[in-house]
């Protein structure tokens, strides 16, 4: 039971005053799933780019919940019926969204966790705190999962113009220090409407969701895939499959009791149980890092090396092409490294690899961000706008890279 007063008000350097509103949001934050989000960091390794990105996903849950208070609260002064229960689910479902992020938020999902996305994660955990918290979880998980028949409820939580996207660009771009990320997110709230269940934005908000969209796009390229952020994720893949092969070959690894289990254990959608949920929550990335720090000395050839690159920031050598990469290119570099340190071309290939990264700032096919005119026309935002730049935003763009040892 939750007892005593728990109206609490934390600082925010973004926000300034946060307020947790009631009792049970605060027994939510205070619970260990939640509490693990301190040890979660935001943006993965990009602070090996960025040296001030050390915020972590506690902070952008908070900063999701604060602006989703604020759309509410305009959304009713608009004449928008929206429930106490609503509310409480709404605030309830943001808070919660990015539950079942692992280390280092995506590469998990990549190597040691077979095809279970955070998000399947995060509704196992967002179930198993309803029962602990008798049943009051409910509303928010259906708001969640966009099953709830009010849809611009869902959309607050899951759209192209959600509270998480407002808080993470604006969070982002304070931590890096890259302006140009720097949206107005209580401009773009205050613009919000509801019209047949729908949100969409006044008209006088549409360079507002302009400066949005085009600030999603900087971000993508100047931070979340930026080509150094893109190698070192790409090697702490490789670290997590390395260590899962050798230990699945029956060498012991250095490793916490709960990322032992998903080195040894093949873990998909389909075996993911309520005792492998309980297993994951006890990751976070100080799991990962003082492996890595002890698999930086071990006799592996591989692990060792790949180790070294990200504790030491020694990564790999990467470049950006408009086109992809050819096979005698990644062969060139694969024969080199074979021939200087003798060791086999599987072993090779862990540090000569080719990929592709993509940015599509907003997406046609998605439930479109809608304007709304004082006529009462609805428009969709690329429509509107007199700004060419955002039929450009809608159209995907991709870049190759090939990754190799320096000379």
């Amino acid at each position: 039971m939750l007892q005593g007063n728990k109206l609490k008000i934390l600082n925010d350097p973004i926000y300034g005053f946060i307020t947790i509103p009631n009792e049970l949001l605060f027994g939510i934050m205070e619970h260990k799933y939640f509490q693990r989000l301190r040890r979660i960091s935001q943006m993965g390794l990009s602070y090996l780019v960025y040296p001030g990105a050390h915020h972590t996903r506690f902070h952008h849950a908070l900063g999701c919940l604060h602006l989703m208070q604020k759309a509410v609260r305009v959304l009713r002064l608009k004449g928008v019926e929206i429930s106490e229960e609503e509310e409480e689910a709404l605030q309830i479902a943001i808070l919660l969204h990015d539950i079942g992020h692992g280390p280092f938020s995506h590469a998990m999902e990549h190597s040691i966790v077979e095809g279970v996305s955070h998000e399947t994660i995060s509704f196992l955990f967002m179930e198993e705190m309803n029962r602990k918290f008798n049943q009051r979880l409910t509303l928010a998980i259906e708001i969640f999962r966009g099953k709830y028949h009010r849809k611009f409820l869902c959309q607050l939580i899951s759209s192209q113009l959600d509270m998480d996207r407002m808080d993470y660009l604006k969070r982002d771009s304070f931590y890096t220090g890259v302006a140009e990320g720097n949206i107005n997110s209580e401009r773009l709230i205050s613009m919000l409407t509801v019209v047949n269940n729908e949100l969409m934005v006044e008209e006088k908000g549409i360079y507002s969701v302009e400066k949005f969209l085009l600030a999603r796009r900087l971000m993508y390229w100047q931070v979340y895939l930026h080509k150094t952020g893109v190698v070192a994720e790409q090697l702490l893949i490789r670290v997590l499959q390395r260590a899962k092969e050798l230990v699945n070959s029956g060498r012991t690894l250095f490793a916490s009791t709960a990322l032992n289990h998903f080195l040894k254990q093949q873990v998909t959608a389909e075996n993911f149980s309520e005792e492998t949920l309980h297993i994951f929550a006890r990751l976070d990335d100080y799991d990962i890092l003082s492996a890595m720090k002890e698999w930086a000395h071990d006799q592996d050839f591989v692990l060792s090396n790949l180790c070294q690159m990200i504790i030491n920031r020694d990564l790999l050598k990467v470049k950006l092409k408009k086109r992809p990469v050819a096979d005698e290119k990644l062969e060139v570099h694969l024969q080199k490294l074979i021939a200087k340190h003798n060791i086999s071309r599987e072993e090779a290939q862990y540090f000569v690899f080719s990929g592709d990264i993509s940015n599509l700032a907003y997406k046609k096919e998605d439930e479109k961000i809608h304007i709304l005119f004082k006529s009462g026309k609805i428009t969709d935002v690329i429509k509107a706008s007199d700004h060419f730049n955002l039929k450009a935003l809608s159209r995907p763009v991709t870049k190759y890279y090939i990754c190799y040892p320096k000379p």
